[in-house]
């Protein structure tokens, strides 16, 4: 075991009621532990509706909006609607083809996000659209890393954070999550990775809740796709 296997264990025996701090032959042998760390977490649906459900449940309640599109076309509808309602002048997004196309009917100012691009200018758009890696419907977070999100910028300057992703994408819990990132990408994980469940927040000053503090104060989730898709698939690529 590793130091990082070897305090996970630990922590797991805590929670058991354990009180020496050793671990048996057996505990030794978990590498992650995902089915003893679910029976502490939130129980979640089985079935994918119910999934999308407590997804949405979670959103509403963490003041993200969600909006579930039948395909493409629809999801490029929502954008226009979107940008409309809330008067953007201007959107930033990766170099990804399939954002791209979603962006086609939406007349504003539109910037590619690259390696070139000065993160100034990203402060200046009205909102940031990106893909994912995962949506989880345990806690209505959304998974994202420098991969998916079009660099480590893209979904933290902009004051409207906009993530585009496939219904495939939605896992149940924050274990599934952890293991899709281990199939994805190890042993080479991406320089940054982050789960964002809702907008950006603070109840620091005198407990009062404010968005926007650290982030963006507008978190949107478009998820394009519907029931009978299959489960996540670490090798698609990110975003649709």
């Amino acid at each position: 075991m590793n130091a990082r296997d070897s305090i996970l264990a630990r922590v797991r025996e805590a929670l058991r009621g354990g009180s020496n701090g050793h671990l048996s032959e057996g505990e030794t042998q978990l590498a992650d532990g995902s089915s003893e760390v679910r029976q502490f977490l939130p129980k979640v649906p089985g079935d994918f509706a119910g999934q999308v459900a407590l997804f949405a449940e979670r959103s509403e309640s963490l003041k993200t909006e969600f909006l579930s599109c039948a395909d493409e076309a629809a999801a490029s509808v929502q954008l226009k609607l979107l940008s409309d309602r809330e008067g953007w002048e201007s959107v930033a997004f990766p170099a990804d083809s399939e954002i791209r196309a979603l962006l086609a009917n939406v007349s504003i100012a539109k910037l590619e996000v690259s390696r070139s691009t000065v993160k100034t200018d990203l402060e200046k758009v009205s909102a940031g659209i990106t893909g994912c890696d995962a949506l989880i419907a345990q806690t209505g977070s959304v998974l994202l890393t420098a991969n998916s999100g079009g660099g480590r910028a893209l979904s933290v300057l902009p004051v409207h954070h906009v993530v585009i992703a496939a219904a495939s994408q939605l896992v149940p819990d924050l274990p599934a999550a952890f293991e899709l990132l281990e199939r994805k990408y190890a042993p080479n994980f991406p320089s940054f990775m982050t789960f964002i469940t809702g907008p950006s927040r603070t109840g620091d000053i005198e407990r009062v809740l404010v968005l926007g503090a650290h982030g963006p104060r507008k978190l949107t989730v478009i998820m394009v796709g519907g029931e009978g898709t299959s489960p996540a698939d670490p090798q698609q690529p990110p975003g649709l």
